[in-house]
């Protein structure tokens, strides 16, 4: 590849960035770096807007119209598999972004990622159902998933390395934490419109047309985040390592040849962030409306509040792992939410209490699990050089979410059909998860 040309400044410069064959005055750096997250904090954002959505259509609309009449149970089965299809592609995403991220740079290919997982998502606001098109509907619904979910792949990558690498080092973790920021708010957003919908609406409009509205709103979020993607500038140090001809060809193959603990131990780390969320989020929809005698919807109000309190505790637990050590913080919290899983199971279930149960969903996924998952990001990033860093962070986030989210609840049902009298079994699962996310962390040494 050519050189650039341009000046020889260190990657981590503090007043000067290079990019794009200039050089950035500190101050421009600074709004770059605002606007970055700020890009970056909404395509977060709408993947998680879209993976709670269909997430919740699925048991409610797409097991009823989109496949032939017939068992409901084998048709919400055949509804969620199309949803976890969608994990699967991630990986296949997380390598193809991967790729070309490392290859032609983070920008093109987060604003491409923005774009396919948008239209994509619009799309299925205005699919016909079987009844309209036969079996062209679940096949089409099947496929965009796909694509979702190879676009998803690449998303949280990007968004994390343009955060990250604009950022003074000094910074890296706050900026980088703004991709996670954007599962609170995606969470908030699905829900708020999905329970505003179905209470405005007769059942009749909202199983007619409805629903198509929660997927084609997407399209306003992708419009505010394709404006401001357009408005930022390649990240310095890729534009440093592109100027210095330090790309490297297949970044895949030089990752597995150069980092393969990096991956392992990254994966590992994953487990208690990947799998303390699912829980947390799917086991209160059914202890505490079935143990507790708590209405589902004020279920999904405890859940909303949580999300809504991560959007804080997520920025200030990152604030503080800068300050201090986002290892350290990470090793002490995946302990912490291991063995905080004892008494909150406990209490879920054995409590009688509707308030102390709700408190202990607010409080685990609201408080306890931020210093978690705000700080992993960087953590990733500091797992590779600039040469592979996007294809580094997208396969072990790929990987993660293979290993937890698709997983426990399988995990969970099993462990509650072995063991429904209490949470000894359960806790014990997830203390298990935390000791080996905070030894994977611990191990992990930080790329020069």
């Amino acid at each position: 590849m050519k050189s650039l040309n341009l000046p020889d400044l260190p990657r981590e410069c503090d007043a000067l960035v290079v990019n794009d064959n200039k050089v950035m005055p500190a101050h421009a750096r600074a709004i770059q770096v605002r606007r970055v997250a700020a890009a970056s904090l909404v395509g977060t954002t709408i993947e998680w807007y879209d993976f709670l959505v269909y997430a919740t259509m699925a048991g409610m609309i797409f097991n009823r119209y989109f496949f032939p009449e017939g068992d409901l149970f084998v048709n919400t089965l055949l509804a969620y598999g199309t949803f976890a299809a969608g994990f699967l592609m991630r990986p296949l995403g997380g390598v193809l972004f991967g790729h070309f991220g490392d290859r032609l740079g983070r920008k093109p290919l987060l604003i491409l990622a923005l774009m396919i997982m948008g239209v994509a998502t619009f799309i299925i606001g205005l699919l016909p159902t079987y009844e309209q098109i036969g079996l062209w509907a679940p096949l089409l619904l099947l496929t965009l998933r796909l694509v979702q979910g190879t676009a998803l792949g690449g998303e949280w990558g990007g968004a994390v390395l343009m955060s990250y690498e604009f950022a003074r080092p000094q910074e890296r973790t706050y900026y980088a934490c703004f991709p996670q920021i954007g599962l609170a708010i995606g969470l908030c957003c699905s829900t708020g419109v999905v329970s505003f919908l179905s209470s405005v609406l007769s059942e009749r409009a909202f199983v007619s047309w409805g629903w198509r509205v929660a997927f084609m709103l997407s399209i306003v979020l992708v419009a505010v985040g394709l404006f401001i993607r357009l408005r930022v500038l390649e990240t310095p140090e890729f534009a440093y390592s592109q100027a210095h001809d330090e790309v490297v060809r297949t970044p895949i193959l030089e990752l597995v040849r150069a980092y393969p603990s990096n991956v392992l131990l990254g994966a590992g780390a994953r487990l208690i962030e990947g799998i303390v969320f699912t829980i947390y989020v799917i086991f209160p929809l059914t202890e505490l409306a079935n143990v507790a005698k708590i209405p589902k919807t004020n279920v999904l109000a405890t859940i909303t509040l949580a999300a809504f309190i991560l959007i804080f505790t997520i920025p200030f637990a990152s604030w503080l792992a800068d300050r201090t050590s986002r290892k350290k913080l990470f090793v002490i919290f995946s302990l912490v939410n291991g063995f905080a899983a004892f008494p909150a199971f406990w209490l879920i279930r054995h409590s009688g209490s509707a308030l102390i149960a709700s408190a202990c969903v607010v409080i685990a996924l609201g408080v306890l699990w931020a210093p978690v998952f705000g700080p992993l990001a960087a953590i990733f990033c500091d797992l590779f050089d600039t040469r592979v860093r996007y294809s580094g962070v997208s396969l072990i986030y790929a990987i993660g979410w293979i290993l937890t989210v698709p997983l426990t609840p399988l995990v969970v049902t099993a462990i509650h059909q072995a063991d429904n009298s209490g949470p000894w079994v359960l806790g014990g699962y997830v203390c298990g998860v935390g000791i080996i996310s905070a030894v994977c962390v611990a191990a992990m040494k930080r790329v020069p």
